[in-house]
């Protein structure tokens, strides 16, 4: 049996997002990607406590990513406010793909929750 690639989901978020934001944009990522659940969730560093309850619910573990590896990820999705926020075109993106390690790629760049307070993305990472 062959190793599954590990598929991680990132998410960008307001302070006012809830579960049902995070659910809804995760929700589309899955959808969109054909999967039923990713394997892990990745966020900023400094968000990663508002995200460990939805993933607790999930049964994931929540990937905290420091500021130094997001910049350095290359986005799809390019918003002007988050890079003159954060350094990066999508906080989303930049978290799943730095998350699924050296060589991951991006399966579906940021979607965004019905409410627009929450994106989600998937990166594949190499089989471990």
């Amino acid at each position: 049996m062959e190793p599954q690639a590990m598929i991680v989901a990132g998410f960008g978020f307001s302070t006012r997002a809830g579960d049902d934001s995070l659910r809804d944009a995760l929700r589309k990522a899955c959808k969109a990607a054909g999967i039923a659940a990713p394997h892990a969730l990745a966020t900023a560093q400094d968000k990663a406590p508002a995200l460990a309850r939805f993933a607790h619910t999930l049964g994931l573990p929540v990937h905290p990513i420091p500021q130094e590896a997001l910049s350095a990820q290359i986005t799809h999705t390019q918003s002007a406010r988050v890079v003159a926020e954060r350094a990066t075109g999508s906080v989303a993106e930049a978290a799943a793909l730095a998350a699924a390690g050296p060589g991951a790629r991006l399966l579906i760049p940021r979607m965004h929750a019905q409410d627009r307070l929450a994106s989600c993305a998937l990166a594949e990472g190499a089989p471990s």
